[in-house]
């Protein structure tokens, strides 16, 4: 395994590795200009020799206890500027390719009719929330199938990358019925085991209620949704069908209400 390693570049070692199909290479161009860079030094402990493990530019003579710890942080580094480099132009591109073949898998929804995902962050600090998977036609998101996917950090994706690229492709904003056309390979009625994806729910909802009788409408009041946001601000047209879709649960809660206490 050292030897190999050896051999080939961490680069092209790392995407090959298994769990790591959600990333695409980042180009070395990008990764020496120190600019693209700015503020990882701060993120990343042992940030020079971690960069230079990247870049295949490592002094081989370095301790055994201190490499286990530089690849941990390589793959930190890697995540962090990854995450810069998929909402630029060219990183768009090549993540657009990846979602056209459907490599982040698709949507569970049976009206989605196995819309292909992207992946997202839900925050862009590290260590704090594994990747999730954004559905451009339900606008949900999802968790993946894979625990190996699912242990990846969200970070490393950040909380913009599925609606930028939306925005810089308006062509492939899929509609909101209707069958899929993408040019991509079809599955037909792909419906498989993925009607076991869980719908993404903090975990605190998940824990609370055991054994307790909770009414609909504190259900409903309870379930989070997710918005869309490109560098923090909310995406403009989809914030006024939230808008107006939240403007029709109330009114709906607003019934529900009415109703158990009719029925209490």
């Amino acid at each position: 395994m050292l030897l190999f390693f050896l051999l080939v570049a961490w680069i092209s070692w790392f995407l090959s590795s298994k769990g790591n199909e959600y990333f695409c290479e980042v180009e070395e161009d990008y990764i020496l200009d120190r600019f693209n860079l700015t503020g990882l030094n701060t993120e990343v402990q042992h940030y020079a020799q971690a960069l230079d493990m990247i870049t295949d530019n490592l002094d081989e003579e370095i301790q055994d206890d201190l490499r286990g710890n530089l690849d941990l942080q390589a793959r930190l580094l890697y995540g962090l500027i990854h995450s810069r480099w998929i909402v630029t132009a060219r990183g768009l591109a090549k993540m657009l390719e990846k979602y056209k073949r459907a490599d982040f898998g698709r949507c569970p929804r049976v009206l989605c009719q196995s819309q292909p995902l992207l992946p997202v962050g839900l925050t862009d600090a590290p260590y704090e929330k594994s990747v999730k998977l954004y559905c451009g036609r339900c606008e949900d998101i999802y968790s993946p199938k894979s625990s190996r996917h699912g242990s990846i950090d969200g970070a490393y994706f950040g909380t913009s990358f599925p609606h930028l690229l939306f925005l810089v492709y308006p062509n492939l904003i899929p509609p909101k019925s209707g069958p899929v056309e993408l040019g991509l390979p079809g599955r037909g009625t792909e419906v498989e085991g993925s009607r076991r994806s869980r719908r993404v729910r903090e975990e605190e909802t998940q824990a609370e209620g055991v054994g307790e009788t909770t009414s609909t409408a504190a259900a409903a009041l309870k379930a989070d949704r997710y918005r869309p946001r490109i560098f923090g601000f909310q995406v403009n047209e989809i914030a006024k069908l939230q808008r107006w879709q939240e403007a029709v649960r109330d009114r709906q809660i607003s019934r529900l209400e009415d109703l158990e206490g009719s029925a209490a």
